[in-house]
């Protein structure tokens, strides 16, 4: 089946990077996931950083919802995939829903698309490295929706890294194994 590894770490700590060169290294055919929306100039900025930094060769997936389901459906072949990220997986689906949505809908929402990730490694295989960001170190939102975001996301965190073979910490572009 292959390995599931878990990266997390802060903001431009090193996540990407990390996960493009283990890709790198262990060659292959490798697909890259990206999770991201474009909903303003600065964010497409982004995108294209990050298209730029990857190599050609590697084949791309672009899917804001239902990654695991888009994987599975589209019968991807691949000998390592990167999926990045966790961090706007979950932020997209909680902007799907309403201000004033019941936490535990945004929730079960959460765990299908969580799951079905899970559920994608098993069917694919191959060497997978998952991207999130640790969003539960600093202070508390001072607004609902910002609290439900760090809890969603938390949680999602805990279940990825329950399920994962490996779970590395970055810090400042460095790893640090914690499972």
């Amino acid at each position: 089946m292959g390995q599931l590894i878990l990266i997390l770490g802060g903001a431009r700590s090193g996540k990407t990077s990390y996960a493009q060169e283990q890709a790198h290294q262990i060659g292959g055919n490798v697909l890259y996931v990206a999770t991201a929306a474009a909903g303003d100039d600065e964010m497409r900025m982004r995108i294209e950083a990050h298209r730029a930094s990857r190599p050609a060769e590697w084949q791309t997936l672009e899917a804001t919802l239902q990654v695991g389901e888009t994987l599975i459906s589209n019968r991807v072949q691949a000998q390592v995939v990167i999926v990045d990220c966790i961090t706007l997986l979950v932020s997209n689906v909680l902007l799907s829903f309403s201000e004033d949505a019941p936490f535990d809908e945004v929730k079960q929402k959460v765990q299908v698309e969580i799951d079905a990730l899970l559920k994608a490694h098993s069917a694919i295989g191959g060497q997978w490295f998952i991207v999130s960001n640790e969003v539960g170190l600093g202070l508390v939102p001072p607004y609902p929706m910002g609290r439900a975001y760090r809890d969603l996301l938390g949680w999602a965190n805990q279940t990825l890294a329950r399920s994962a073979d490996r779970v590395i910490f970055m810090v400042a572009g460095i790893p640090t194994i914690i499972k």
